[in-house]
């Protein structure tokens, strides 16, 4: 059964899992010095936060948990099939998971990613490059989702 994802960029980790933790009635299943995760089954969602100096506050990208392997290539079908660019990162760490991830943007610029945890890591993990899934939409930092080519904007 899939899941979803939302991962959420902050400013102060210690006084957002309260915040959260209150919220959901629920505290953490996952507790970093810069990070920590929700896994509910009412709602069904993986809530992930980090506080990351180079990473936007608010939103950073949001996404698909899978269970299995079947799930996760149903899931990558449906990725190619909607005609936008999609980086198969395969094997990676992220937060502080062990994952097959690929990721996609869409048409305004919002990432979205699909994956399988299959283990804990005990470092944070690295960031993919996806340029190629900018948008003017997009936004330009974010955990470890893929780093977005900054946004062309004209202003008046």
């Amino acid at each position: 059964m899939k899941r979803f994802h939302v991962h959420v960029g902050v400013t102060d980790i210690e006084k957002s899992i309260d915040f959260y933790s209150s919220l959901f009635g629920a505290e953490p299943s996952v507790v970093k010095g810069d990070y920590a995760k929700w896994m509910l089954d009412d709602p069904r969602i993986n809530f992930a936060i980090s506080m990351r100096e180079d990473a936007a506050k608010g939103i950073e990208h949001v996404g698909l948990q899978v269970d299995d392997r079947a799930e996760l290539e149903e899931v990558y079908g449906r990725l190619k099939a909607a005609d936008s660019p999609v980086l198969e990162e395969g094997a990676t760490t992220c937060c502080y998971a062990q994952s097959e991830k690929s990721w996609i943007a869409d048409p305004d610029g919002v990432v979205w990613e699909a994956f399988l945890t299959e283990g804990e890591s005990t470092t944070y993990g690295g960031s993919p490059d996806l340029n190629q899934l900018a948008s003017a939409g997009a936004a330009n930092s974010a955990c470890c989702a893929p780093q977005l080519a900054p946004a062309k904007i004209s202003c008046c």
